[in-house]
């Protein structure tokens, strides 16, 4: 089924399936589809509140959480549309603040696929225009974007005339779609600038940024980054974002991890060099407490699956997949550790670097169970357990899923609490909040 989407609501799960049978059932690039489907349905995409457009390998969804949290703390309302859903298809499309009903989510999926099945929409195409449909009906201050893959040929680069744009942490992924260098992807990130429209950064190495401030330029799109036209500075309980309005001090994120402070000061940047809204200070910084996404570095609350380990024991959850996730989410738990090691839970993608994944946790694991992604090709169990092998895991075992490995890991880790990290796949996070009753709401 189209990315793995299913739903208990009968009349959801209908469409679902209609939407299987007429996609390609493949990720595909361009505009002309989603443009033609738009038509189709009176173009919403004109009809939005102010847009806030992020694109990034990494960072983008916690970088909308933070948007999302400083707009609702100054009392607005914001659609927000991100993806992969965990759980639920409903957590793809947040209408002013609330996760769209299945009442209104199945006669929108069928309004889109009555008017445009013909055209050979991809299941991410067929759910932007159902997004930007019930976008378009429901009023609201403010619109969360996140640029589904890449950037240039994303469904969602539709929109004319953003508020702002953003671009997050990048790194190598999705090399069949966007290039196989660094500046080949930051070229395709780039091309959600507009003209007129703020294009807000991180700091890059020089060729990257180079290659993102011609692209930006060709755009017309006046460029703010990191480091030159506005800074961060991480302090021990918060960062102080400074830039030509001056400054703005926040506590440290609830969001676990020293790379959600620059997620925050992205979000502050973006808001900040945008002239659609005017917030005041207190929700910029209330955003840094407020902010929730889930699977990124999430601690697991009492559940069926924490109670299958030690009193005492902790399950992280990440749905990071490459290796630039990887070294953010290895240092947060290393700080979280303190100098203790860690059990991992891990199940990837078949098209996802294994060995780049791994590479940074090889000394933080005290050993790793190796688990399939259920409804995805993945690689396989046992050559994730013999890489680990490779590199030095001390214990490797494999286990036919979570729950499973869960308990492999409670008898293998010996007597006492036991630290888990699940990770690899943001599909394979949804399994375990699902095993969880730990729902994305």
């Amino acid at each position: 089924m189209a990315d793995f989407a299913v739903s208990t609501d009968p009349a959801v799960q209908r469409q679902l399936d209609r939407l299987a049978a007429l996609s390609p059932g493949a990720d595909i690039l361009g505009l002309e589809r989603i443009t033609r489907l738009l038509a189709r349905v009176g173009d919403p995409h004109l009809r939005l509140p102010p847009v806030f457009h992020v694109a990034g390998t990494n960072g983008k969804g916690s970088t909308c959480a933070f948007l999302r949290a400083a707009i609702e703390a100054a009392g607005l309302t914001a659609h927000v549309y991100s993806s992969p859903h965990l759980v639920r298809f409903n957590e793809r499309i947040r209408i002013a603040g609330r996760l769209i009903e299945d009442a209104a989510l199945a006669p929108l999926l069928a309004e889109v696929l009555d008017a445009g099945g013909d055209i050979g929409a991809s299941f991410f195409e067929v759910t932007t225009a159902a997004a930007f449909l019930a976008f378009a009906r429901t009023p609201a201050d403010a619109c969360i974007i996140e640029v589904g893959l890449g950037g240039r040929l994303d469904a969602t680069n539709v929109i004319p005339a953003p508020a702002v744009t953003g671009i997050a942490q990048l790194g190598i992924d999705h090399q069949s779609f966007l290039g196989d260098t660094l500046l080949d992807i930051a070229g395709e990130k780039a091309g959600i600038a507009k003209r007129g429209v703020p294009l807000v950064t991180l700091q890059y190495p020089e060729p990257v940024a180079a290659r993102i401030a011609d692209v930006a330029a060709a755009a017309g799109a006046p460029l703010y980054r990191k480091a030159q036209e506005w800074s961060l500075a991480e302090l021990h309980d918060g960062i102080a974002y400074r830039d030509a309005q001056g400054m703005v001090a926040a506590p440290a994120p609830a969001l676990v991890g020293k790379h959600q402070r620059t997620n925050l000061a992205l979000a502050i940047a973006m808001l900040r060099h945008q002239r659609a809204l005017s917030l005041p200070l207190a929700a910029l910084q209330a955003a840094s407490r407020g902010a929730r996404w889930p699977a990124r570095m999430q601690r697991l609350a009492p559940g069926p699956l924490t109670g299958l380990l030690p009193e005492g024991s902790t399950i992280w959850l990440d749905g990071g997949h490459n290796e630039a996730a990887a070294a953010a989410v290895s240092a947060a738990l290393a700080e979280q550790l303190r100098g203790a090691r860690v059990w991992l839970v891990l199940g990837m993608l078949a098209n996802k670097d294994m060995a780049g994944l791994l590479g940074p946790f090889a000394a933080l694991a005290e050993g790793l169970i190796a688990v399939p992604v259920p409804g995805h090709e993945h690689h396989a169990p046992e050559a994730i357990a013999a890489h680990a092998t490779a590199i030095g895991i001390p214990q490797v075992a494999t286990a036919p899923d979570v729950s499973a490995a869960v308990r492999q890991a409670a008898t293998l880790g010996g007597p006492g609490p036991v630290r888990l990290l699940v990770l690899g796949s943001l599909y394979l996070a949804g399994t375990v909040l699902q095993a969880n009753d730990e729902l994305p709401d």
